[in-house]
């Protein structure tokens, strides 16, 4: 059976294709098209950045067509919860997926994000701690096999860009606001996952986690499979961040690994990753594919599949 999920993030919208739920899938698709661009300020999804989304949903669409996608789970997350207009959205997302959207919980997304990620790790490897580093909010769960604790914290690259890193490249002063107020985020992490401090593994999952690996990798061109369970160092991780916090836009984007939309963002997410690392005192992050498109396909299996 051939199954499909859709994720309408804040700053991507990305498609998974799969058959019958094995991995790696048959597609997989991303699309930068900032849905939350600006959400934050005006709690309200701009209309050109829906058009965005819903050309790219149009694109899906004959993607799920030509493999003959039997089954879809659409889903939106930070942007969507934030917004006050989200129902105009999901009815024009509907039209065009046939599906509609549904809008996630930070707890559901946390979930979904941890069954894909951990689904080809060794469970006596863990506890892990799965952290998906999103444009709005970032999950943060705990577990082996089994997510036993959730939780979502209002802090993502979207987010943190927008509210702190204003000059190009960013001051130094906003990166230590940055960094603080993740710090704070995390205080209150610990307060509602402290089985997080004895995690044994930390698995980074989303785009920023993906394009500081791809960077340090220097890769000309993304690839998966160099991609998915990279170890990347903290050290790595530091330099990463300090070389594009440290570039203006224009310089930035020439960074082998970095996908030129991305570009504006990176900064705020790095600023997450590093501080995650730093907070939890790991040494290494085992870099993830596998998120939360993995999760919606495999909830679309029965028991018996």
């Amino acid at each position: 059976m051939k199954l499909a999920a859709v994720d309408c993030g804040t700053n991507s919208t990305r498609l998974l294709v799969s058959d019958h739920g094995r991995p790696p899938g048959i597609e997989r698709l991303m699309r930068i098209t900032r849905m939350g661009e600006g959400v934050d300020a005006t709690g309200m999804l701009d209309p050109a950045a829906v058009e965005r989304t819903v050309q790219v949903l149009r694109e899906y669409r004959e993607v799920m067509d030509g493999h003959g996608v039997e089954r879809v789970r659409v889903t939106a997350t930070s942007a969507a919860r934030d917004a006050a207009n989200r129902e105009e959205f999901f009815d024009a997302a509907e039209a065009v997926i046939g599906a509609r959207p549904e809008l996630l919980g930070g707890h559901e997304e946390g979930r979904l994000s941890f069954l894909g990620a951990t689904a080809g790790l060794e469970p006596a490897d863990g506890p892990f701690l799965v952290v998906d580093i999103g444009g709005g909010s970032t999950e943060f769960v705990v577990g082996a096999t089994e997510p036993d604790e959730v939780t979502s914290v209002d802090m993502g690259c979207v987010r943190v860009t927008e509210r702190f890193l204003r000059a190009d490249p960013p001051e130094p002063e906003e990166l230590s606001q940055a960094i603080s107020v993740v710090h704070a985020h995390l205080d209150d992490v610990e307060r509602e996952a402290p089985a997080a401090k004895e995690a044994r593994r930390l698995v980074g999952l989303a785009g920023t986690v993906t394009t500081v690996a791809a960077v340090e990798l220097g890769l000309a061109e993304y690839d998966p499979e160099r991609i998915h369970h990279f170890v990347l160092t903290r050290a790595a991780a530091e330099d990463v961040f300090r070389t594009l916090a440290t570039e203006s836009l224009t310089d930035r984007i020439h960074n082998p690994g970095l996908e030129e939309a991305r570009a504006h963002v990176i900064v705020g997410g790095a600023a997450i990753l590093v501080t995650v690392m730093r907070h939890f005192g790991f040494d290494e992050c085992l870099v993830s594919e596998a998120d939360i498109l993995d999760g919606l396909v495999l909830s679309q299996l029965g028991p018996s599949a």
